[in-house]
């Protein structure tokens, strides 16, 4: 399977999950990436849109490697056999930690220019992504949204790998991927277009997302 844009993944993703348009679902996007796949499930199921703040750790060395991840509310999941296969000092995860949480913070400043977060108490909530390797940071946001009170989770996304659906089924409670390749390498390549995606394109979606709700 292969995917041309975010978006026609986002299409075929809402597909396999318009079984909860009538449960009052809250769409969560994972920003950059995950956004322009979240706007479309949100469109498809007529639910709100909104973004779940996550940073990857990535390992100093090879920054698309996860050693783990930080999300709001200082949740948190370190990866501890990537940390010792890598061979990562305390001192190097420290250092990526702080230069990450203050991504977050200036994250958090710029993509929700002033508007609150969208209250998850008692709700399903789906958590969007455009594909996990580790699953890592999908694991983080499920904190984050745990802690703010969802009922229900949902890790929805157009592909990972096998160990990241593993590993999100102990943490969620569901996972709906259509395409799980045997090996993966990395998530870009299930794309055509895979281009790195700016703070404006993710706002412009969350701008249109709300219009369209009012």
């Amino acid at each position: 399977m292969h995917y041309a844009t975010r978006a026609r993944a986002g299409r075929a993703l809402a597909k396999s999950l318009s079984r909860l348009r009538g449960s009052d679902p809250v769409v969560l996007g994972l920003p950059r990436g995950g956004v322009p796949v979240a706007y479309e499930v949100a469109r498809a199921l007529g639910a709100p849109l909104d973004i779940v703040l996550v940073r990857k750790l990535g390992v100093p060395w090879q920054p698309e490697l996860a050693m783990g991840a930080i999300g709001e509310g200082e949740a948190e999941v370190l990866n501890d056999d990537v940390v010792r296969l890598a061979q990562v000092s305390r001192q190097a995860v420290e250092a990526v930690r702080a230069k990450e949480h203050r991504e977050l913070t200036r994250r958090a400043e710029v993509l929700r220019g002033g508007h609150p977060r969208t209250p998850l108490s008692g709700r399903t909530v789906i958590l969007v992504d455009d594909g996990m390797a580790t699953g890592a940071t999908a694991a983080v946001a499920c904190r984050v949204a745990r802690a703010a009170g969802a009922e229900r989770i949902v890790v929805a996304v157009p592909v990972a790998s096998p160990e990241a659906v593993a590993r999100l089924r102990v943490t969620a409670d569901d996972v709906v991927c259509p395409y799980v390749p045997a090996n993966l390498g990395g998530v870009g390549g299930a794309y055509s277009d895979f281009h790195q995606l700016d703070d404006q394109e993710v706002t412009a979606l969350l701008a249109r997302s709300r219009e369209s709700a009012t």
